[in-house]
């Protein structure tokens, strides 16, 4: 039986904090009538996530990377106003520079209330925020079979949506904290690979009978098939902070998986490697990001990021140019020059430090750097500082809202 050919449309999800732009801090409990007035004016587009500091944005169905740019434009600067309004701001941002864990106040439901009680203390570090793309793949078993290929490609996005340096006042040494948070809870990380779709049911099945897992929207991977729309969920990135960085990796995901298809149609496939050599790449990508080297497995060495990412845009440009995604593609270059916003982040940090400020006033520099760049129009490359430069390398569709998953 022929394989219908995805439609690739795309759907993404970026989770905000609310802070208070005076104290920097978070938001621990705010109004009411904010999350009321988002959705009065959203509707179903918005919502709060694990902790009532969060805010969940998902675009509609989008045909191409303009309109996932216009929407989101749209959703940010829309929860921005209203966050204005009652006196707060938003950052996209995957985690805060200096808010601490137990001063926050989770949304009771029961969703909520059954995750924290079978997580226990594991719940109680959830503040992190991510950022999902969702692209249409109607066809069960191509879905299941993309998404044994794409994982090869997974440390490559979050090198590229890196946001997360710092944890609780402390700067982590990683670029990319959150996944360490995230993977504390059960069935996180890199999805398995299954022949097919009937593999991929069966091991549902397996656990909502033992008793396991009752709600397929409770496997928590970097990948995988949406529980309630026809997508290919991506889940491994940190949220961008600027809003040019979340469109190039939307289309980056939408090109891969074209590529990917391409191949699948001629009778090819991508190489499947072992998940511990492309957990190896993912750890690199967590504490190098974009500064540092992955593995390149078929040619049995470490390569710069850089060099690793003219490959893959070698690899798509001719899908990317059919889906009309390719200028957005190429903008991964300017990725590279500028930084990621936790390099981003790290350089306000050091600056103020090197200017005086104490470590609480140099962390809030970061989160004035966070909202404005949250909600910036795109603007002129600004390029990195020289001292950026100094890389630290490493030698060796439906697609649709989904809330709480």
């Amino acid at each position: 039986m022929q394989m219908v050919p995805p439609s690739l449309t795309l759907g993404v999800e970026e989770e905000y904090l609310l802070v208070d732009p005076v104290t920097r801090d978070l938001v621990a409990s705010p109004p009411a009538a904010f999350m009321a007035k988002c959705k009065a004016a959203l509707g179903s587009q918005v919502g709060h996530e694990l902790l009532q500091a969060q805010v969940e944005v998902g675009t509609s169905i989008c045909h191409t990377v303009d309109d996932v740019r216009r929407e989101l434009r749209y959703l940010r600067q829309t929860v921005s106003d209203i966050a204005r309004d009652f006196g707060m701001a938003i950052v996209a941002v995957s985690t805060h520079p200096f808010a601490r864990c137990r001063d926050q106040q989770r949304v009771r439901n029961e969703r909520y209330d059954g995750l924290c009680h079978d997580m226990r203390a594991r719940a109680d570090r959830m503040l992190i925020c991510g950022m999902h793309v969702h692209a249409g793949i109607e066809d069960d078993d191509l879905r299941i079979d993309l998404m044994s290929q794409v994982t090869y490609f997974l440390p490559h996005l979050l090198a590229l949506s890196t946001s997360s340096p710092f944890w609780e006042g402390a700067d982590t040494g990683l670029k990319a904290y959150r996944p360490t948070v995230f993977g504390d809870l059960p069935r996180t990380g890199l999805p398995e690979y299954f022949a097919n779709a009937d593999e991929w049911r069966t091991m549902l099945r397996s656990l909502k009978d033992v008793g396991l897992v009752d709600d397929p929207t409770k496997i928590w991977w970097d990948l995988r098939p949406s529980a309630r729309f026809p997508t290919l969920e991506l889940r491994i990135c940190d949220v961008c902070t600027q809003l040019e960085d979340t469109v190039t990796i939307a289309a980056l995901y939408q090109a891969i998986l074209a590529a990917l298809y391409r191949l699948r149609a001629q009778n090819q496939t991508w190489r499947r490697y072992r998940l511990i050599l492309v957990a190896e790449n993912k750890s690199l990508a967590q504490r190098y990001g974009i500064d540092g080297s992955l593995a390149d497995f078929g040619a049995q060495s470490c390569k710069p990021f850089a060099e690793l990412l003219e490959e893959i845009i070698e690899l798509v440009q001719v899908e990317a140019a059919r889906w009309g995604c390719l200028a957005e593609v190429e903008n991964a270059r300017r990725i590279i020059r500028c930084g990621t916003s936790a390099d981003r982040q790290r350089g306000v940090y050091t600056k103020a430090r090197a200017d005086g400020a104490d470590e609480l006033e140099a962390a809030r520099a970061v989160v004035d750097w966070l909202i404005e760049e949250s909600i910036a129009s795109p603007a002129d490359e600004v390029v990195r500082p020289a001292w950026r430069n100094q890389r630290d390398l490493h030698g060796a569709n439906a697609a649709g809202r989904a809330h709480a998953d």
